[in-house]
């Protein structure tokens, strides 16, 4: 199993040419989004969606946007991950929803929500803030499913080039709900892998004990 994930994040990296004539059957997308469904978030609160496209006409709109990069178009599948702005907020009824889904007593949960609501008061206190704190988390998502995606023999590159307000406006959202993390393209790669380059494990590992 631990050589099975080591493989994995070695096949792994940012795939700049993809193939546009391989797409990902149904299986594999469904297995992917479903890795970033299970990913971990503060407080268990899921803060993202993944918007998924296949429409060829609006991924060539979003070109453009996207500093012109060629996986946009050439990817089978590209997942733009939306950071939630609006449901994390107390007041939306939806954080104590999530909090609801685990087996406690009400008072257990009611603790939770003042918890929350007390820890992260000034982080939820404008869309600008509240969006720097989800959309940390959907790099986790993003993470999670580019490295399960790798296991499975497809190629992804996580992308944040790009001009945010006018892919939003393209993609009609609604900024006080959602708004754009980042864009992860995934398909299948044109040309060999060019060698993986990291620092050493003892240049960035630090033990304190």
């Amino acid at each position: 199993m631990q050589n099975e994930f080591n493989q994995a994040m070695d096949f792994r990296h940012a795939c700049k040419r993809l193939d546009e004539n391989k797409k990902l059957s149904k299986e594999e997308i469904d297995f992917i989004l479903e890795t970033g469904r299970k990913s971990p978030s503060s407080f268990g609160q899921e803060p993202w969606k993944f918007l998924v496209v296949t429409n060829e006409r609006l991924k060539a709109t979003l070109r453009p946007l996207c500093w012109d990069q060629p996986q946009i178009t050439s990817c089978s599948h590209l997942v733009i991950i939306l950071a939630a702005i609006d449901a994390v907020r107390p007041d939306s009824g939806i954080p104590a929803k999530r909090f609801g889904r685990r087996p406690l007593p009400p008072e257990k949960i009611e603790a939770y929500i003042k918890l929350y609501s007390t820890h992260l008061s000034d982080t939820l206190s404008t869309d600008e803030k509240t969006y720097a704190w989800t959309a940390r988390q959907c790099y986790l998502a993003a993470a999670n499913m580019m490295t399960g995606a790798a296991s499975i023999g497809v190629d992804s590159c996580p992308i944040e080039g790009f001009e945010k307000e006018k892919v939003e406006a393209v993609l009609g959202l609604d900024t006080t709900q959602y708004q754009v993390a980042l864009f992860v393209p995934f398909g299948f790669r044109a040309d060999a892998q060019s060698p993986q380059l990291r620092l050493p494990l003892e240049d960035v590992v630090e033990y304190r004990s």
